[in-house]
């Protein structure tokens, strides 16, 4: 049976900077600072303390997105096993340092601590050319999650993460990032940074994960990777006028991912620089950019390169992708030049299947050294290289499924057709295992549950309403009341036990139970009354298949200010 957990400590309400700095004084491990409902302006909320893994400290709004922080507000989180929940940054701007730091100071840096359920919206000052971060990345092992970022329309990037000699293993996933307005050409306007030109041949171990993007067009970067060993996996990028770049770094993963272009402009895919990245099971449509938005990109290097150039791209396989119906499919030696001009070297594209009617599919800019070619599938307009050893110029026979995504039909060529040897493609773009012989592009024709898919809108960002140009936020939403939060579950997807987090706002009876993705209820974690407070479940799912499952809360109060409350939460066991 799943053990169930009460986070002890108390609730101490806060109404004011100073509320909190005196509470903080005294706050010990498990203990939640209970942030009252209102407009807070110009606050510059220091939370400092140290919790335990067990028994972390809280700052909670008293109802989420019901805590507004305007003016020149800003939020430093500084210690070890911190949580904020539910803060809302509106219409305000920083005047000194970033909207929000996990540090206090540069010699203060936090460790294990998570940002959740946080929305930042508008929060630019009135000149675009003024640089800060919204949420700025330092110490070790800390996670942003299920927050809402919309309308950074100034230099900074929207989320970073700052690098030291030692990994950090940050995880950044389940976010909503919206609305990043092109800055028309300028350096700088990144959605995530993953570390600095300085720092980009130390390892990250960062990872980045189902979070959804939304005309993020700041600038050709919409994720810039700047460091080694990071993952980008499972996150969905829709109409967004830039490229996830591996722009500085080595050895890192991009796959799963769903690049959904919507044929508007300059939308792009996936730029490729420096040594042995693995891009792999993704999907990408519907995409127009040229050159360094290309669906594919491997970019030409720079001899004896600087920290801040671009390093020749070295041992990258590209494997097992769809690239479908894109105006520019695969770009060879992207950005060449009388001094860039270093071919990709020793690289293999394998099992892809590309289709597109736009000629031509393969553009060489530049001649690639010890190119491999195997397995791939390459169909509807002239293929743009010579003896094309390694690829099949026939019909991939995909057809458009009932999710909208193009699929090998029963009888394509693609089906048990791939070549060589990648024991890292364990798995297709849905979460279906891949057989002894694998498909080629990045699905697998299989009868499994699909566990993995595009995301929308209400699969990331915050749990609360918040009405964006005429459009719902974030995923279940509070039906009559607000003090009552059902938490996502973390690690998502995992293997085999998860953590349940809930907040009651009152004396009340709870109910959590989990169900198969058939809706039959297999487990029952909680189901008794509670005191008001924070508290973790935990469901072991070692005796469980792999696939979706639900976990639903339901809360019964007779306080008149309660009322009645229930949540449902997906979550995912991928074994």
């Amino acid at each position: 049976m799943a053990a169930f957990q009460y986070l002890n400590g108390k609730t101490i309400v806060v109404s004011n900077v100073s509320e909190i700095n005196s509470a903080l004084v005294s706050v010990q491990p498990g203990d939640t600072l209970l942030m009252k409902s209102g407009t807070w302006t110009n606050a510059k909320i220091v939370f400092t303390a140290n919790g335990t893994a067990a028994n972390p400290v809280y700052l909670i709004a008293e109802y989420p997105g019901k805590v507004i922080l305007n003016g020149t507000s800003t939020l430093r989180i500084n210690g070890n096993y911190l949580v904020v929940k539910g803060l809302y940054f509106l219409d305000g701007y920083s005047s000194s340092g970033d909207v929000i730091e996990f540090r206090n100071g540069s010699s203060h840096l936090s460790n294990y601590c998570r940002l959740t359920d946080c929305a930042i919206v508008d929060y630019n000052p009135s000149d675009i050319n003024t640089d800060y971060k919204w949420v700025s990345l330092y110490g070790s092992h800390n996670r942003v999650d299920h927050c809402y970022f919309k309308g950074k329309n100034h230099l900074g990037t929207t989320l970073v993460v700052w690098l030291s000699a030692q990994p950090n293993y940050h995880q950044i996933d389940s976010n909503y990032f919206a609305y990043r307005p092109s800055l028309n050409g300028l350096n700088g306007a990144e959605t995530i940074r993953v570390g600095t030109s300085d720092w980009s041949m130390y390892d990250s171990y960062t990872t980045v994960e189902y979070n959804y993007f939304e005309e993020c067009n700041g600038e050709t970067e919409i994720i810039s990777n700047k460091s080694c060993e990071n993952v980008y996996r499972y996150n969905t990028f829709y109409e967004c006028q830039g490229t996830l770049t591996l722009r500085h770094g080595n050895r890192c993963n991009v796959y799963g991912n769903f690049f959904l272009g919507g044929n508007v402009s300059n939308t792009g895919g996936i730029r490729i620089i420096g040594e042995s990245h693995k891009v792999y099971n993704n999907y990408l449509t519907g995409l127009t950019g040229s050159g360094f938005r290309t669906a594919i990109s491997i970019v030409d290097g720079i001899p004896n390169s600087p920290l801040n150039g671009y390093f020749q791209v070295k041992n990258a396989v590209v494997a097992f992708n769809t690239i479908v119906n894109n105006k520019y499919s695969i770009e060879i030696g992207s950005g060449k030049s009388s001094t860039q001009n270093m071919p990709p070297l020793n690289c293999v594209i394998a099992d892809n299947i590309v289709e597109s009617s736009h000629s031509p599919i393969i553009n060489y800019v530049d001649q690639p050294d010890s190119m491999t070619y195997e397995g791939n599938i390459m169909y509807g307009a002239s293929l743009g290289i010579t003896n094309p050893v390694g690829i099949k110029l026939i019909d991939p026979m995909l057809h458009l499924a009932d999710d909208s995504l193009w699929r090998p039909g029963s009888s394509s060529p693609a089906i048990d057709s791939a070549s060589g040897y990648f024991p890292f493609v364990i798995n297709d773009f849905d979460g279906q295992p891949r057989d002894s012989i694998k498909d080629i592009g990045c699905d697998q024709h299989s009868s499994a549950p699909v566990i993995i898919h595009p995301l929308k809108p209400a699969d990331a960002g915050i749990d609360w309403d918040l009405t964006v140009t005429g459009i719902k936020v974030g995923g279940t939403k509070n039906q009559s009341i607000n003090n009552f939060s059902l938490m996502q579950n973390y690690p998502n997807p995992f293997n085999p036990a998860t953590k349940l987090s809930f907040v009651i706002g009152h004396s009340s009876f709870v109910s959590l139970k989990v169900y198969d993705a058939l809706g039959r209820e297999i487990e029952t974690l909680v189901n008794e009354e509670k005191h008001a407070g924070v508290y973790r479940a935990e469901f072991d799912g070692s005796k469980y298949p792999s696939g979706i499952y639900y976990y639903r809360i339901a809360i019964h109060s007779d306080k008149i200010e309660a009322g009645n409350y229930s949540s449902v939460k997906k979550m995912i066991l991928l074994k």
